[in-house]
């Protein structure tokens, strides 16, 4: 029987340390990057369209505890005052994720934030607070918000779905994954990604623009699928404890990460299906999961292996550690690390990047 894991532990690892995801998040910073011409269109059309408001409104849901969201909120605010030409702009900001969200490393940027917009906007004043709780669900008032962000959060689904007992040794999708499981995912992920839009719909003027950013975009035949490899990774690295009796094979079958990364075909369809927002623009890429790897670190594999496993780990230990422990922890990713050791990065396939633009009907 899966156990679901707990929205207490749906978190990215705290603090500022070596392994939390403040010093582990730049392969989503490099994807943000890559993806900021649709943010600053999304933002062009939005101020030509309907103006500025008296005050602008903007939620990054699912902001984590690192650099990223602020960053984002930052160009959102510069891209405005460029496109408005406005003096004396106000900003209400709202930083939001579940409530086991590390808030207090977020807010401790907040001051070279202020800083930052006070030089390059002396003028402007911005409010930012912080909201807790799941965007799948109602978070502000109705037509209330005017530019809602997100970026690498909706594939992380609300909870683990159902029907997962023969995905067996795997961890999440993977190739060796049963027809049933892909499509307990998918259904799972249907009923979220719908739960949000018809959230935000309540919640967004009219005219307002959403630019949402995930892991998605994965080939329509299941059988080649790939793109997991460092995730089943971490799977196999935890059947070899159970086979050294360091981990229960019960706890490992019952174990499944809740991520999904949709295609392009099925967000299309969700977005229609569900009414509130018009699609603008989707766009796919790949990025390679040591895209963070500059050819000037002269990392060897020793090295390689490492940063990349604090890459994973920064993201997925608070989900392994209610399920299995966090005593286990330490020994679970100095299993991983060996492993990664042997792996030949070349061989290993990118991750797909999805980023939508939609404006709300």
């Amino acid at each position: 029987m899966a156990v679901n894991i707990n929205e207490g532990s749906k978190h990215m690892n705290t603090g500022d340390g070596e392994t939390s995801y403040t010093n582990n998040s730049t392969p989503q910073k490099i994807g943000i990057s890559k993806s900021l011409h649709v943010l600053d269109e999304a933002v062009k059309e939005m101020i030509t369209d309907i103006g500025f408001p008296k005050c602008f409104k903007i939620a990054d849901l699912g902001c984590s505890s690192g650099h990223n969201s602020l960053s984002v909120i930052s160009r959102i605010i510069e891209k405005i005052e460029h496109f408005s030409k406005e003096n004396n702009n106000e900003y209400e900001v709202f930083l939001s994720d579940l409530h086991g969200n590390d808030f207090n490393n977020l807010f401790k940027m907040l001051p070279d934030f202020y800083e930052k917009l006070n030089i390059n906007n002396p003028s402007t004043k911005c409010f930012v607070s912080g909201l807790p709780g799941s965007f799948y669900g109602r978070l502000f008032p109705s037509n209330s918000l005017d530019f809602v962000h997100s970026s690498y959060s909706l594939h992380w689904l609300s909870q683990t779905p159902e029907g997962l007992e023969s995905n067996k040794d795997n961890i999440c999708i993977a190739e060796t994954s049963p027809p049933e499981i892909f499509e307990a995912y998918s259904k799972q992920h249907r009923k979220d990604f719908s739960a949000f839009l018809s959230s935000r719909g309540e919640e967004m003027v009219r005219g307002g623009r959403m630019v949402l950013m995930f892991v998605g975009g994965r080939v329509k035949d299941h059988a080649s699928l790939k793109q997991a490899t460092l995730i089943s990774l971490l799977g196999k690295t935890l059947a070899e404890m159970v086979a050294e009796g360091v981990i229960k094979e019960a706890d490992l079958h019952s174990f499944n990460l809740p991520i999904y990364p949709p295609t392009k075909e099925q967000v299309e369809e969700i977005v229609r299906s569900e009414g509130s927002f018009a699609l603008n623009e989707l766009e796919e890429f790949s990025l390679p999961w040591d895209v963070h790897v500059t050819s000037s670190a002269n990392l060897d594999k020793y090295g390689w292996a490492k940063l990349v496993t604090n890459f994973i780990r920064a993201f997925s230990e608070p989900t392994l550690a209610a399920h299995f422990g966090s005593s286990i922890m330490n020994e679970v990713f100095e299993w991983y690390g060996k492993k990664m050791v042997e792996v030949d990065s070349k061989e290993i396939p990118p991750f797909p990047n999805m980023v939508i633009s939609l404006t709300k009907k």
